[in-house]
């Protein structure tokens, strides 16, 4: 007999052949989504048996969140156990947002087992080429504009539905692994061990991973926080009289943080206040904003320089040729600032861990890799943590000319607020953006989304739009060069103004101007009103 949970997460058994809303993806991005938009009775289409996402199908057993749990929560649901100063475990994660499922009833709309293998575009040959976005600007036109095509279980047929709108929420990790490409004779053809990107990896279990790392020479590509977490436990692993230790082949270098803390300090005061980033260049903003950013140039310098003075004295970069030359802040600003797991450095002293810069690219050879200067590293096996390619899953199932726009000329999703694609009409793409908090970047945006088709604001025309996304990538490029990841961390919250203000909601969202200038933002903040 069924229990009562198992009751209360009755999933939805049938799809009309017409809707009006569908939402591909059941990760945080499309939980959101279906909860903003559940006025319209939204079909939530996830390949897998269950929601999660990321979080569910691609992470290591030792993998944590890198953000405290009250900066990482939807605005109407507190953590159980919210003053717990540890990051949360994946598996805490997944609990947690079961449990948003359960209080909103989520799961009536959702459809597991169900792959999106295609999409066909119903509103005729102009597209999106229009003076305004969908030809009318309106989000919903009381006709279908997409099919969807769906396969489920192992079934090669594929099914067809209708909808008004579609919501992707495929998110910007797991499924595509990014490969490196090789010169002839130079790729993994050639090794007599064995290759395996991090997505394999996550899909085994603890003894699995264990016995496939124990006793061999192992070799992980990259220095991300996949990269890291993949080290250790590579090291651990490792730990026994016949261990082996694992060596990260680095190329880029990136600052590392051991805590949310700073020579004493609490790590939002440097970017995460209204005051501190109102020195941060912003999207399109005016000359006397401009000339204010010129002027604190000294002041932002030295707010990354204290910071890296910190990382240096804490943390044994230059004893391992892991100081970046490149200033923190550029980190930062591009979302690829990585929380240290506890006990990394500790295996590294303990020889167990092993760093080999090769900036000039590297390749495979009989018995192991060949760094840039000639020398080889032996392994066993060689662990690829080289990222995903979120971007490929949209070009997957988008239909010419869409799939041609997914990315602009400068190999960014070119997405208004962060969300809507100035020439792909009646679609809106949520998890794309990064912040620190890609939780609270997601809800708001599925909330302002939700505005947007309950006809509470207009959108700009196409070629504002598209002025408008220019200017984001203009203002991130000035900021850091690693600006492709699309990360709006140093203008946060700027960002949520434009959206509340589109809204009709407060901007300022503090109780008095000390807090509004000195605290820091978080999703409780912007609880619905």
């Amino acid at each position: 007999m069924a229990t009562q949970q198992e009751q209360a997460r009755c999933t939805r058994e049938a799809v009309p052949a017409v809707s009006r809303v569908a939402i591909i993806g059941g990760g945080i991005s499309g939980l959101a989504a279906a909860k903003q938009l559940a006025g319209h009775d939204p079909v939530v289409f996830e390949a897998t048996p269950s929601i999660g996402g990321v979080w569910k199908h691609c992470v290591y057993r030792s993998t944590r969140l890198q953000t405290p749990r009250p900066d990482y929560e939807f605005s109407d649901l507190s953590w159980r156990n919210r003053d717990d100063p540890t990051f949360p475990t994946h598996d805490e994660i997944i609990d947690y947002l079961e449990s948003y499922a359960d209080k909103f009833d989520l799961w009536r709309y959702i459809v597991f087992g169900a792959k999106v293998v295609g999409v066909k575009f119903l509103g005729g040959g102009g597209g999106g080429f229009t003076e305004l976005w969908s030809g009318t600007g309106e989000p919903l036109q009381g006709k279908p504009m997409w099919e969807i095509g769906v396969s489920t279980g192992d079934s090669d047929a594929v099914q067809w539905y209708k909808f008004e709108f579609v919501v992707m929420c495929t998110g910007k990790y797991g499924d595509v692994p990014r490969m490196p490409v090789f010169p002839p004779a130079k790729g993994p053809e050639v090794f007599k061990g064995q290759v395996m990107h991090s997505l394999d990896y996550c899909k085994l279990n603890e003894q699995e991973t264990v016995d496939l790392m124990r006793g061999k020479k192992v070799v992980v590509v990259g220095y991300k926080k996949s990269a890291i977490d993949l080290a250790l436990e590579c090291a651990e692993a490792n730990q026994g009289e016949e261990g082996q230790p694992c060596t990260m082949l680095v190329r880029t270098l990136h600052w590392v943080v051991p805590s949310y803390s700073i020579w004493g300090l609490p790590f939002f005061l440097f970017y995460s206040t209204r005051f501190s980033q109102l020195f941060y260049e912003r999207p399109n903003q005016g000359l006397l904003r401009s000339l204010l950013c010129r002027l604190m140039a000294p002041m932002k310098a030295g707010v990354s320089k204290f910071i890296e003075s910190y990382l240096s004295w804490k943390l044994p970069l230059a004893k391992y040729g892991l100081r970046p030359e490149h200033p923190f802040v550029e980190d930062y600003a591009s979302c690829q600032m990585a929380i240290l797991p506890d006990g990394f450095f500790e295996m590294a002293d303990r020889d167990l861990i092993r760093f080999r810069r090769s900036a000039g690219g590297w390749s495979f050879s009989e018995n192991g890799v060949v760094l840039d200067d000639g020398t080889e590293v032996e392994a066993d096996l060689v662990f690829l943590a080289t990222g995903f390619e979120g971007k490929d899953k949209l070009r997957a199932v988008l239909p010419e000319p869409f799939r041609g726009l997914v990315v602009n000329k400068s190999s960014m999703m070119p997405l208004y607020r962060g969300t809507i694609h100035p020439l792909i009409p009646n679609m809106a793409f949520v998890g794309y953006v990064e912040s620190v908090s890609n939780l609270h970047t997601s809800e708001l945006r599925c909330r302002w989304l939700a505005g947007l088709l309950g006809g509470r604001f207009q959108l700009p025309s196409v070629e504002d739009m598209v002025r408008h996304v220019d200017g984001e990538t203009e203002a991130m490029r000035r900021t850091t060069r690693f600006y492709r990841r699309h990360c709006i961390s140093t203008y946060s919250i700027h960002d949520s103004d434009a959206m509340c203000a589109d809204l009709g909601d407060r901007v300022h969202r503090k109780s008095n101007w000390l807090a509004e200038l000195f605290a820091p933002y978080n999703n409780k903040d912007y609880k619905e009103e």
